[in-house]
């Protein structure tokens, strides 16, 4: 009888010490379950940069928040995409500023021929333009990440090999990029990248002044032949979250995301970078891809025809009252930092 009580007793407190174990870490009930809207096709690098950030909140917050995403428009598009998450449609969206330049005034200067050598260089510029100049367009949302494409080059059905051969070709570009692109002579033609390769099938455009992960993301490389290398404008995307709902969440969790803003910034334009060497390998290999490189004299002539972009944005921003030529030191300055 003795022996069978202490089995018992045994029995009992294995069981009290497993309970723990037994429970989840959080109930349905305590799952914070956030909606994050994209524009972009799953493949693109928005679209990876976004199920990263999913990833990482999720393992490091314990399953206590859980990421549902929606690329491809599914849930906002491109243009409606700040206004929706201010409203509430999504809680966290991704946009590309350069679709609103005249919105996006500061951080779009970031986009402008200044200098940006590669992706990691413009996503670590655009943050630390964002927190120092600390935007209006932004007053009504949480910033949870910027970053950048990697520079800008033409690629186009027909070789471009100087400023006669762009003279009235119709290209696709948008913010910044339209801009120097009509600086070269070409006729910049605006739409979303979402619309451009059915634009680019039908012959509406003859290409686009973008970075060349588009190559092999969209498969522009089977029907863009050439790639003229400018290295000129970055477009530069914000991650942002409804400020009601940012303000819901528990401070571990915000904690959590805070402490991910700089990491997925950096982390994105590593990305960028690496998966744009890749494109350019597989373009040259699968499809014959001819890379045209302007010899010095030809590329200064280009760059001559930018200057009066960087004076007409300087004119737009301080009638807007900003402070314009403090801003473009900065993105000079820090595009130097960084690039070293």
């Amino acid at each position: 009888m003795k022996r069978r009580t202490s089995f018992t007793l045994m029995s009992l407190l294995l069981a009290v010490l497993l309970i723990p174990v037994l429970v989840p870490a959080h109930t349905a009930a305590d799952t914070i379950k956030l909606s994050y809207a994209n524009f972009p096709p799953a493949p693109t690098f928005p679209c990876v940069q976004m199920e990263r950030w999913k990833t990482e909140v999720e393992k490091r917050t314990n399953g206590k928040v859980v990421v549902n995403t929606y690329p491809g428009g599914t849930l906002l598009g491109a243009k409606g995409m700040m206004d929706g998450v201010i409203a509430g449609q999504a809680d966290i969206g991704n946009l590309c500023m350069a679709y609103q330049p005249g919105r996006f005034m500061v951080t779009n200067a970031a986009g402008l021929p200044l200098g940006i050598s590669d992706a990691r260089s413009g996503s670590l510029v655009l943050l630390d333009l964002y927190k120092k100049f600390k935007p209006r367009a932004f007053a009504k949302v949480k910033v949870l990440a910027m970053f950048a494409t990697a520079p800008s080059n033409i690629m186009s059905r027909k070789p471009v090999r100087n400023l006669d051969d762009i003279k009235g070709l119709d290209l696709r570009a948008s913010g910044g990029a339209a801009q120097i692109l009509k600086a070269w002579g070409a006729n910049p033609v605006g739409m979303p990248k979402s619309a451009y390769p059915e634009a680019l099938q039908k012959g509406v455009v003859q290409g686009e002044l973008s970075s060349l992960e588009s190559l092999k993301d969209f498969k522009f490389a089977e029907l863009c032949r050439y790639v003229t290398m400018t290295n000129t404008a970055i477009y530069p995307f914000a991650v942002v979250m409804n400020m009601d709902r940012w303000n819901s969440l528990p401070a571990d969790v915000q904690k959590v995301l805070e402490d991910l803003i700089v990491e997925q910034s950096e982390w994105t334009g590593n990305y960028m970078d690496s998966h744009v060497k890749e494109s350019v390998a597989w373009s040259k290999k699968v499809h014959n891809v001819e890379f045209i490189n302007l010899d010095g004299a030809e590329k200064a002539k280009w760059d001559s025809r930018l200057s009066s972009i960087v004076d007409n944005w300087k004119d737009k921003a301080a009638a807007k009252g900003l402070p314009a030529d403090a801003i473009i030191k900065h993105v000079k300055d820090l595009a130097d930092k960084y690039a070293k």
